[in-house]
């Protein structure tokens, strides 16, 4: 496959996550950590170096930029690393932005060792490998295309789902109230509901919002 180890960047705020990947990986033959990153920020400087193959990047980093952003800073480079996400969010909201964002995998954190190390070599190839959940929930959005949500209508709804008004998302999203509404208004119909807490609830259940 390749006449040297495969170089993993590790990207997750959380120390514990990191060793333990670490722990993971380095048991395994062909593969090797050159490098760990709390911060997207940090994720995106290293990877520019040219000396990572593969970057294990988590989605939620606090405060900052998130891993679906640092996503694809990294991937628009030539000649970059291929990016495989591994977080434990597996909503619509999560995965299609970092899948639009250039991510070659998807896998969630409680993924078996064995399935890890594989998913890291597959990435290396350029092939996708995908959680079973997210596989499930994509397949279902094409089956299904009448209740998908587009990206706008799913931020929308993830800051109702937070509590704030119209108002407040559509300065939070750069938008007008009266938009805001008419996002509202398609969710609504797209969903079968007539209210702000039914959507939130209707979306979460088929896990197009984080829950």
């Amino acid at each position: 496959m390749t006449d040297h180890a495969i170089r993993l960047l590790l990207a997750d705020d959380h120390p514990v996550v990191r060793a333990g990947l670490r722990a993971v990986l380095e048991t395994e033959p062909g593969l090797t950590v050159v490098a760990e990153a709390a911060t997207a920020e940090d994720a995106v400087a290293r990877a520019a170096q040219g000396d990572i193959d593969v970057v294990l990047m988590d989605l939620q980093f606090g405060k900052g930029m998130g891993g679906a952003e640092a996503t694809a800073q990294i991937t628009a480079r030539p000649g970059a690393p291929r990016v495989l996400i591994v977080t434990t969010y597996d909503s619509d909201a999560d995965t299609l932005p970092a899948i639009e964002a250039g991510a070659t995998g998807y896998l969630l954190k409680d993924v078996p060792p064995e399935d890890l190390a594989f998913a890291v070599r597959t990435a290396f190839t350029g092939r996708t490998t995908l959680a079973p959940a997210v596989a499930d929930r994509l397949m279902n959005r094409l089956r299904a295309p009448a209740t998908n949500l587009t990206r706008r209508e799913t931020e929308v709804l993830s800051l109702v789902a937070e509590g704030l008004s119209n108002q407040t998302i559509g300065q939070r999203l750069h938008l007008t109230e009266g938009t805001v509404k008419s996002h509202l208004a398609r969710i609504y119909a797209k969903l079968g509901t007539d209210s702000r807490t039914a959507a939130v609830a209707t979306a979460t259940d088929l896990g197009l919002i984080r829950r």
